[in-house]
């Protein structure tokens, strides 16, 4: 019985990406046209940020962003940080999340859910503990739990735990109520970056006996 519901529930879930998604990009699409043409203008091709991310189950997906940073390297050809990389243009879309809207094509296409943990590096998936990792068994979103309870001004441990809970304790209730409070957040430009840095610190992996 329990599982018929979960799968109603997953169900009734992705008809609601499916139709906001596919809303949302139809509404918005002069923005997204108008920002496409700011970034081409200020930073050049490409205008979209391509990564592969670990999606449903850790399976790799591309996600789509709009780009937030030139490809500047030094006299010896190394990246520079992501602070010395990241234009004007780049913090305006970073702190009111624009950059994010692209992501309505993955959660269309069943990459992500508008709500979930957000999708990482690929990198990470080994330093995860087996709890963290739980972080995995459901589609990463566009927002999420740890989104609204700091963002990146917390911990990763912190941001993990968050993930987890949402995990075990989803329903369409608790996604409509993590989608008003982005939209608070995205407003008052809460909780954008870490301390320091662009948006966070890599994440290392966790010590034992820690979160």
């Amino acid at each position: 019985m329990r599982a018929a519901s979960r799968r109603k529930a997953n169900q009734a879930k992705r008809a609601l990406d499916v139709v906001a998604s596919g809303v949302g990009l139809l509404a918005l699409s002069p923005v997204l046209g108008g920002i496409s043409l700011l970034v081409r203008r200020q930073m050049g091709s490409p205008v979209l940020f391509r990564q592969q991310r670990p999606g449903l189950y850790s399976q790799p997906f591309t996600m789509y962003k709009f780009r937030t940073m030139r490809d500047v390297t030094d006299s010896q050809g190394r990246v520079l940080p992501d602070q010395e990389r990241l234009t004007p243009l780049g913090r305006f879309l970073r702190s009111t999340s624009l950059d994010e809207l692209p992501e309505l094509f993955n959660v269309l296409r069943g990459d992500m859910s508008l709500v979930g943990p957000r999708p990482l590096l690929m990198e990470y998936l080994d330093r995860y503990t087996p709890e963290q990792a739980r972080r995995h068994e459901v589609r990463p979103g566009i927002t999420g739990w740890a989104q609204v309870n700091g963002r990146n001004a917390i911990s990763w441990e912190e941001k993990f735990k968050l993930d987890v809970w949402y995990v075990d304790n989803r329903s369409l209730a608790l996604d409509f109520k993590i989608l008003w409070m982005t939209l608070l957040k995205v407003v008052r430009r809460e909780g954008i970056s870490a301390a320091g840095e662009a948006t966070m610190p890599t994440f290392k992996g966790t010590q034992q006996g820690k979160a």
